[in-house]
C-alpha cells in the first residue's frame, strides 16, 4: 500500500476549482498536503486558491488554527498551469462536472501523466465508481472519495471501492480521510452510495404527505423540527439545496434502483421545478424569501370552544400519560367511558393506523373521534387528526384543551401514521434495507446519516429507540391501508423485530 498519497506533506492534486474542489484543496492543505490545483479555466483556479487562503485566514481569526498555520497552509496550494504539472501527485482527486464521459476522459488522460503508483479518486456523488473506472487501463487504481459541501465543515467522507478497485487504492483513500481528521464511511458502489441513499426517506415521504393534501409544507416542517427534533424539515431542506438540484438526484436513485417504490419521488417537486420555483436561490420554492429570509406562513388560530371531557381507550392511556396529566392539571376532565355527553372527545392514539380505521376497529362514534400521535404526545408540538365526519365543535374543543395544556397543535387530515410516524418509519426502513444489502456496516450507516445529513439520530438507532416491533407495526398498517409496496418492511427490520433484536450495531 502506498503511503506517499496519504502522508501529510505529500503531494495531492485536485482537478476542478468549483465549490467542492476549492473546499477539498483547502482541507488537504490545512492537513499538511502540498496541493496542486488545476482547472481548465486557470483564472477559476487562481480565484479558488485565493478563496481557500481567505477561508484559512478566517479560521485563524476565529481561533481554529494559528495565523502561522493558516499562512503555511495557503502557501501549500499551487495552481497548476496544465494537467502535465500534476505528475508529482500520488493521489489525484477529481471534482469536475458530474458527467461519466468527462470523468472517464480525465482519468484516461491522467494515466499518461501520473506515476504508476498514483491513485485516482473521484468525488462523484451519483455516478458509479465502477463505471468511471471502466474508462481507464488500470481500473484498480480508481476509488470514490466523496466529500460533502461545505467540505471544511462537513467532516465526513465516503470511501467507495469500485468492483475492480484494489486494496492499495482503498487504503490510500482511507489514509487521506484519517490524515485530514474526517470520519471515513466505507460503502459499496451502489446508487446514492450511503448518505444520499439514506436521505430519500425524509424528502420523498414529506412530498407524499403534501401531495395527498394531508398537511401543508410548513406544517410538515414544523412538526419534523419541533416534534421530531430535526434541524430542518424536508421542504426547508429542498429549498436550501435547490429543487432543480434535488429532483435529478431523486429521479436518478429511483431509476438506478429500477423504480423501487421506496424511492418514488412524487409529482409535487417536479411541478415547482417546471415553474422555475427552485428555492431560496430564486426567491421562491416551497416558501417565499425576502432578502434571503424565509417567510413563514402564519398558523391559523382555532375557534373558541369550551373545554371538553376526554375519553381515552384504556390500552392507550400509557402512550398519552404525560399529555393527559397536563390536560387534567388545566381543568380538562377525563371520562370513564365513551358514552355521551355529545360534546365529549373520544381521543385515540393509533400506531400506523388512521383515525377512521381506529374508530371502526374500536367501534367508536366516528363523529366524536380525534386522534393524537402517541410518538410525539410528550412534545411541545402535538399532531392531531379527525375522521372525515368528526364534528367541528369536537375538533375545536380538543384544540382548546391542548393549547390550555401548553401544547402547540398541528391538525392534519386523516392519515395512516400522522406525519412523524410515517416519515421516521420510512427513514428507518430505508436504513434497514441499506444494512440488508450490506452497502455499509450498521455503525457506518448511523454515523454517516448523523454527520452527513444532520439527523438527530442514525436510522438504525432511531428504530431502536422507537422499537423495531413498533416500526414494523407502523409500516404494516400503512402498507395495508395504502396497498403500496413503498411501505413493505425490510427483511432486516422484520427478522430483528420478530427475534427481539436491536437494529443497530449491537444486533449486527
Amino acid at each position: 500500500m502506498t503511503t506517499a498519497s496519504a502522508m501529510p506533506g505529500g503531494a495531492a492534486a485536485v482537478i476542478g476549482a468549483g465549490t467542492m474542489g476549492r473546499g477539498i484543496a483547502q482541507t488537504l492543505a490545512a492537513a499538511g498536503y502540498e496541493v496542486l490545483l488545476f482547472d481548465q479555466n486557470e483564472a477559476a483556479a487562481q480565484d479558488a486558491a485565493a478563496f481557500a487562503a481567505t477561508m484559512l485566514n478566517r479560521a485563524a481569526e476565529k481561533g481554529r488554527m494559528s495565523p502561522q498555520a493558516a499562512a503555511a497552509a495557503a502557501a501549500r496550494i499551487t495552481v497548476a498551469a496544465s494537467l502535465a504539472d500534476l505528475a508529482p501527485a500520488a493521489i489525484l482527486i477529481e471534482a469536475i462536472a458530474e458527467s461519466l464521459e468527462a470523468k472517464q476522459t480525465l482519468f484516461a488522460r491522467l494515466e499518461d501523466i501520473a506515476g504508476p503508483q498514483a491513485v485516482f479518486a473521484t468525488n462523484t456523488s451519483s455516478l458509479s465508481v465502477s463505471a468511471i473506472a471502466a474508462g481507464v487501463a488500470e481500473p484498480g487504481r480508481v476509488v470514490g472519495l466523496h466529500f460533502f459541501n461545505p467540505v471544511p465543515l462537513m467532516k465526513i467522507v465516503e470511501v467507495i471501492p469500485g468492483l475492480r478497485t484494489d486494496d492499495r487504492a482503498i487504503g490510500a483513500a482511507l489514509e487521506v480521510a484519517e490524515a485530514i481528521g474526517y470520519r471515513a464511511i466505507l460503502c459499496r458502489d451502489a446508487p446514492g452510495f450511503l448518505i444520499n441513499h439514506a436521505g430519500r426517506g425524509l424528502t420523498t415521504e414529506g412530498i407524499r404527505i403534501v401531495q395527498e393534501n394531508i398537511a401543508a409544507e410548513a406544517d410538515v416542517d414544523r412538526v419534523m423540527r419541533e416534534a421530531a427534533g430535526f434541524r430542518m424539515g424536508p421542504f426547508e431542506l429542498l429549498d436550501l439545496t435547490g429543487l432543480d438540484v434535488s429532483l435529478p438526484v431523486l429521479r436518478l436513485i429511483y431509476d438506478q434502483f429500477y423504480q423501487e417504490p421506496r424511492y418514488r419521488p412524487g409529482v409535487h417537486l417536479a411541478a415547482r421545478v417546471a415553474a422555475g420555483l427552485n428555492g431560496r436561490k430564486t426567491g421562491e420554492g416551497f416558501y417565499r424569501y425576502a432578502d434571503g429570509q424565509r417567510q413563514e406562513p402564519p398558523e391559523p388560530d382555532p375557534p373558541e370552544a369550551p373545554l371538553p371531557r376526554l375519553w381515552v381507550p384504556p390500552e392507550m392511556h400509557d402512550d398519552l400519560s404525560a399529555l393527559l396529566s397536563a390536560c387534567a392539571e388545566c381543568g380538562v376532565s377525563l371520562a370513564d367511558d365513551p358514552a355521551p355527553p355529545a360534546e365529549g372527545v373520544l381521543l385515540v392514539a393509533p400506531w400506523g393506523w388512521d383515525a377512521t380505521t381506529t374508530a371502526r376497529r374500536l367501534d367508536l362514534d366516528a363523529a366524536r373521534v380525534m386522534a393524537v400521535d402517541p410518538l410525539t404526545a410528550d412534545r411541545e408540538r402535538v399532531t392531531i387528526m379527525s375522521t372525515p365526519v368528526t364534528g367541528a365543535a369536537v375538533r375545536a374543543a380538543l384544540h382548546h384543551a391542548l393549547r390550555v395544556a401548553g401544547r402547540r397543535v398541528t391538525e392534519i387530515a386523516d392519515s395512516p401514521g400522522f406525519i412523524v410516524q410515517r416519515v421516521l418509519a420510512t427513514i428507518v426502513n430505508i436504513g434497514c434495507e441499506i444494512a440488508q444489502m450490506e452497502i455499509a456496516a450498521p455503525r457506518d450507516i448511523d454515523d454517516g446519516v448523523r454527520l452527513g445529513l444532520g439527523y438527530p439520530e442514525g436510522p438504525l438507532a432511531l428504530g431502536d429507540r422507537i422499537g423495531p416491533a413498533r416500526v414494523l407495526a407502523i409500516l404494516e398498517a400503512m402498507q395495508q391501508l395504502y396497498g403500496d409496496p413503498r411501505y413493505r418492511p425490510s427483511i432486516w427490520l422484520r427478522r430483528r423485530a420478530v427475534l427481539g433484536m436491536p437494529l443497530g450495531p449491537d444486533g449486527g
